[in-house]
Order: structure tokens, then sequence, then C-alpha cells
């Protein structure tokens, strides 16, 4: 009986090691809280709209909006997903649980622990496209079918990661904002997305024009600044 238990206390110490010490993007087993499940059940009506020509996710964070671009060739199923979560608010509020200086930004967990998610696992659709800056992927354990609602930022090349993970957007605008995410594991203060959406490319752009500075005169635009005589 004594060998069972030092067997078992060796397979834990183990297991901690490989899955808590990596840096390769994990989502832990899922702890569903309350909150997840209300979020999965929510049936707005921004839930019912047609979605199918909105491919552009914007993320507001508290430096300014990132917009990713969803790509449905590459993994439809991933972006279906993660469209309905976006526009039932699910991802308002939630912070940067996991964030690593020349490598990722992960995000997508309602309980910022990383261990979280909406209860719903999303079967694998790997590719071969590049994990570079700026691509965006889903987050998941060893198991690759369990991807759920977590999902990482790249802030430098990781090829490491090609054919590992799902890759299913890119950001098209303000990887700058990303950039000043706050790095840790977790963030003594993380930043959280103040509230996330699907868009259109022509609401995009609107969304880009209101946000463009008001010149009062044509003299003040900084491209325009006023020449010494």
């Amino acid at each position: 009986m004594r060998k069972i238990y030092v067997k078992l206390f060796i397979v834990t110490v183990v297991g901690f090691f490989i899955w808590g010490g990596s840096n390769f993007v994990m989502a832990d087993t899922k702890t569903i809280s309350d909150k997840n499940k209300e979020n999965t059940n929510m049936q707005s009506s921004k839930n019912k709209e047609d979605l199918s020509d909105k491919n552009i996710m914007v993320i507001n964070l508290e430096h300014g909006k990132v917009f990713i671009k969803l790509l449905p060739e590459l993994a439809p199923n991933h972006v279906k997903r993660i469209k309905k979560l976006a526009n039932a608010g699910f991802y308002d509020g939630v912070i940067f649980h996991r964030v690593i200086a020349n490598f990722m930004a992960q995000t997508g967990d309602p309980t910022g622990t990383g261990k979280g998610g909406s209860g719903q696992n999303i079967k694998a659709e790997f590719s071969d496209a590049p994990f570079v800056r700026s691509a965006v992927g889903m987050a998941r354990t060893e198991n690759v079918d369990s991807a759920d609602s977590q999902f990482f930022i790249m802030l430098a090349d990781g090829r490491f990661l090609d054919g590992q993970y799902t890759l299913f957007g890119k950001v098209i605008s303000g990887m700058e904002y990303v950039d000043k995410i706050k790095k840790g594991e977790p963030p003594a203060n993380p930043d959280k997305i103040l509230w996330a959406r699907v868009i259109s490319e022509d609401e995009m752009q609107m969304e880009k024009e209101l946000e463009a500075p008001n010149f009062v005169d044509d003299a003040q635009r900084p491209d325009k600044g006023s020449k010494s005589k």
C-alpha cells in the first residue's frame, strides 16, 4: 500500500513540472464558474443576428482598440464560436492572465486563473499558417481538441507552434496596444478587455474614422505642419 502512495506522489510531482513550467500555450483543466455558465447560455439578440459577413473582431483595451481579422478559411468552427462568444459579451472585462515578453499575451478565461472557459470544446483545426508576430491562436491543454474560449496574440514569432495550435486570426491594426499589455504569469496588475465584438470591414473603417483626429484647419495636420518662411 505504501508503494502505491509513493508512486502516486511521484506522478503528481512530475505532472506539475511538465505542465506548470512549460512555455507552451496551455489552458489548464477547466473549472466552470456560474458566470461561465451564464455567459454560455446567453441568447441575446446579438447572438441571433447574421454574423457571416462580420470577420473583424475588435477588442477594446485600456490603451486603444485592436482589430483582428478572423480567418474562417483556416478555422471555420473556431471563428464561428469566437464570434458567438464575443457578441454575447463573454469577453467583456476578462483579463490577460498570462503575458510572456517576446512570446504571447493570453486571455479568454472569465475566472482569470487560466483554468476557466465557456464549457464547450472545439475540435482542432490545424493549418500551415505560421505563428508569427500578430497571429492569433487558441490555447488548449495537452488534448489537441480541448480549445474552448482562451486565445493568445503572438508578441513575436513562435514558429515552434506551427501545426500544433489552431490559428484563427491575425491583428491588422492596434498591435502597438497589444505590446503595452502588462507582462506576468499572472501580471501583478493585469490589463483587461473592456469589451469585444465582431464587426464588418466597413464598420471597422467607420470605427477608425471616428477615432481619427478632427482637425479644424488643414494646417494643423501632422503632415501639413506650417513651414518657416
